[in-house]
């Protein structure tokens, strides 16, 4: 077992992918030379060259084509989207093209394209460089859509995610790639369905994913320590296809159900995982499920209010502590 942040953990399974396949390719902007913005893919172009390594030019839609065609063809081409908020100008290669060919062509032709992005609100970057849209990819059918909470889960996530046949889409946070955590030496693959319960207990359930699972589990160790409350936290990990027995027999033990999520909330995750609750495990609930999200506001670039705008860990405290009547 080796400790390592989760930008190097996302490096080593491009290595590894690389060198046991040469029809798996990297491709996007500031990804060569400069070894990707979040480091990513540093030392890969020096190791394996210009045309596996593709530095492209700011132009999202067309380079994520062409790796969606090279895909129909037997290529394995991982594409990085510098921000989340930039695949926007990819959306038509993303969601018209990689998430229809294999219905549209009757199974005759696969789209087998891994398309990597960071998301999420980091350090004032402002409303257009701090969007979360892994409710917009969840809601596209042909998708798959991932969420690595740490360095283990961006490792295991990206070497299965390039060995399937569907299009999969890696949501990263911008705020944790210098996280640290144990991976192991030997190779292993995360499966790309199911959830996690990464803190068993027995009074309330709390569903997170990516960076929320983090502020969970913050909230469960005070819970814990000053107030005797043990809550369950699930990692969700795969909102495309969202682990449905998971939630329901977390819910099913504890009878309460608290969904943290970094988005706002319309049309989020959080409304996802409540329709599953109140449609397979309603007559299990104690009280009604909660949401703690985003203000439904366009990020602030204002230390202050983007701090406002944004979910933490005493919020779910509070969530809990009203959801006990203490």
């Amino acid at each position: 077992m080796s400790e390592m942040m989760y930008w190097q953990a996302i490096q080593r399974a491009h290595d590894e992918e690389l060198a046991r396949d040469p029809l798996v390719f990297a491709m996007g902007e500031d990804i060569g030379v400069a070894g990707g913005t979040y480091k990513a893919t540093q030392g890969l172009y020096a190791k394996y060259g210009p045309e596996r390594i593709i530095d492209t030019p700011i132009s999202e839609n067309s380079y994520t084509g062409i790796g969606i065609g090279a895909s129909m063809i037997g290529c394995r081409p991982i594409i990085e989207i510098m921000s989340v908020n930039f695949a926007w100008l990819a959306m038509d290669q993303i969601i018209n093209v990689a998430a229809k060919v294999h219905y549209m062509s009757g199974g005759r032709i696969k789209a087998p394209v891994v398309v990597r992005m960071p998301g999420g609100t980091a350090h004032q970057l402002g409303a257009q460089h701090s969007a979360r849209m892994e409710k917009v990819f969840m809601g596209v059918s042909g998708l798959r859509v991932v969420t690595p909470r740490d360095p283990r889960d961006a490792y295991g996530l990206l070497k299965s995610a390039v060995r399937c046949d569907d299009p999969v889409v890696i949501i990263e946070h911008e705020l944790m790639y210098n996280m640290k955590g144990e991976v192991p030496d030997e190779e292993y693959f995360t499966p790309l369905e199911g959830a996690e319960v990464i803190r068993p207990g027995k009074d309330v359930s709390l569903f997170g994913y990516n960076i929320s699972v983090h502020w969970a589990l913050e909230a469960a160790e005070f819970l814990a320590k000053h107030h005797n409350i043990d809550c369950e936290v699930v990692d969700l990990r795969a909102l495309k296809p969202l682990d449905r027995a998971a939630i329901k027999t977390s819910v099913a033990k504890t009878h309460r159900a608290i969904v943290v999520e970094e988005d706002e909330a319309p049309c989020g995750v959080g409304s996802e995982v409540i329709a599953i609750i109140n449609e397979e495990a309603f007559f299990e609930l104690d009280a009604a499920p909660v949401r703690i999200h985003a203000a439904d506001v366009p990020i602030p670039y204002n230390h202050k209010l983007e701090k406002a705008a944004i979910p933490n860990a005493s919020q779910v405290v509070h969530a809990v502590l009203r959801m006990l009547g203490k």
